[in-house]
């Protein structure tokens, strides 16, 4: 007997949910072939089986959350040994799993963009990581199309062909959608996309009506008086602000920066961030890291940063890498591809940590200030509220000024009132530049 424990399928993740087995006990099965499909954090992966031998035991039923390290399923490997740990296979499962999914984003380049000649684990595109077959074929996703089944890069395909998933006809097991059938219906032109007037829809062009942060329409939510055990996203966030609570100690400062001075078709996201980059460069101790075990700071010098983003899944925090480099243009772009990436949940792993300070444009739904979460080992995160008109006195009487209420909330065991209070008017002097 063999034992077979659920491997790191993140960057130290704790645990994982089981979504669906592909086996069942007494099933005679052979190494690679896929076993079971586990939801993370980040994404839906299909852990295949790392022997071969009979099923004897599964730890777990779909909807089970299984700590990493942790049983996950027993095999009958006609040995007689009962070794209890996991094979040398199965640590190189989540490198042969992305290993598939660049495969599938390489597809994707070739049906609907230039393909590039990075890896797809460097790209902008992201990983994608479903249920995979060792054909063209993409299986398991959480999301449903009328009946139907896709994963994050059937939906990716779909979009760059323009095809309605709803429309298409599944020809995978238990309604699952294919590659094939979108490319399929791409020629056809039967499932063809409609235009539908949707605030989301709409170009992310030099608009100035609200923060234009990367913003889903979260799904609502069935009260049912039942307790439910949190999953996925949102338990790793539940965990992440958790301990965040235990380990800062925030402080939290207001203020508001007067726009009116702006000129016509100004990016409030674009602006918002090069004011950070300007108040970092003004005020360096709160573009940085603290370590409260070792009671150490790390003063950072580039700006990267994590875009707090809510979805129907959880809060995401994508990074925008090297800010202070990036063109009003490339703003823009990267925050595209920022929404498009957590729409389809095709983070990747990388660009969801690392990030040296915070943002939250909470203003896009409602609420005028705030007091964000800082998540360690970050010391600042910017809040941005609802735009709105102030009456403000000037020379000759009063006028209305539309206005951006900002909070920044900052570790006070690294950052001084002084530093933090320096740094907010740093941004507030940048923004409130014409240009």
């Amino acid at each position: 007997m063999s034992i077979f424990k659920l491997p790191d399928l993140g960057e130290g993740l704790p645990d994982a949910e089981i979504v669906e087995w592909h086996v069942k006990v007494g099933d005679k099965v052979t190494e690679d072939q896929p076993m079971v499909s586990m939801e993370t954090a980040k994404a839906v992966v299909d852990v295949p089986v790392p022997m071969d031998g009979i099923v004897t035991k599964l730890y777990g039923e779909p909807g089970d959350v299984i700590d990493t390290g942790a049983p996950l399923i027993e095999f009958d490997t006609g040995d007689g040994a009962d070794s209890g740990k996991t094979p040398q296979s199965a640590e190189d499962s989540p490198a042969k799993l992305r290993e598939e999914a660049e495969q599938v984003l390489m597809e994707l380049d070739e049906e609907g963009n230039q393909a590039s000649d990075k890896p797809a684990s460097e790209s902008k595109q992201g990983t994608v990581v479903g249920q995979m077959e060792t054909s063209d074929t993409v299986l398991d996703s959480m999301t449903d199309f009328g009946g139907k089944k896709a994963a994050p890069a059937v939906r990716a395909l779909a979009k760059r062909l323009n095809v309605d998933l709803s429309l298409v006809e599944a020809t995978g097991t238990g309604g699952v959608i294919r590659p094939s059938d979108v490319k399929q219906a791409a020629q056809s032109g039967q499932a063809k996309v409609t235009a539908r007037p949707t605030a989301t829809q709409q170009p992310q062009t030099t608009t100035a009506k609200a923060p234009a942060a990367a913003k889903p329409s979260p799904a609502k939510i069935q009260a049912d008086d039942n307790w439910q055990q949190v999953k996925g996203s949102r338990r790793t966030m539940a965990r992440v602000m958790q301990s965040a609570h235990a380990a800062i100690v925030p402080t939290t400062i207001m203020d508001d920066a007067d726009i009116h001075a702006w000129q016509a078709g100004q990016d409030i996201t674009g602006r918002l961030i090069r004011s950070l980059v300007v108040a970092a460069q003004a005020e360096p101790a709160l573009n940085a890291w603290f370590d409260g075990d070792k009671l150490a700071r790390r003063i950072i010098s580039h700006v990267d940063i994590g875009i707090a983003v809510d979805t129907e899944d959880g809060l995401f925090v994508p990074t925008m890498r090297n800010c202070g480099t990036l063109t009003p243009q490339q703003v823009r772009e990267e925050m595209n591809v920022i929404k498009d990436q957590v729409k389809s949940r095709s983070i990747p792993p990388e660009s969801m940590k690392n990030y040296t300070l915070m943002l939250s444009n909470f203003g896009v739904y409602a609420g005028r200030y705030a007091t964000p979460i800082i998540t360690p080992p970050c010391v600042a995160i910017v809040a941005a509220g609802k735009l709105r008109h102030e009456v403000v006195p000037v020379m000759g009487g009063m006028e209305a000024h539309r206005t951006i209420p900002l909070s920044l909330t900052f570790d006070h065991r690294a950052v001084t009132g002084g530093e933090a209070a320096r740094f907010l008017a740093a941004m507030i002097k940048d923004l409130q530049k014409s240009q």
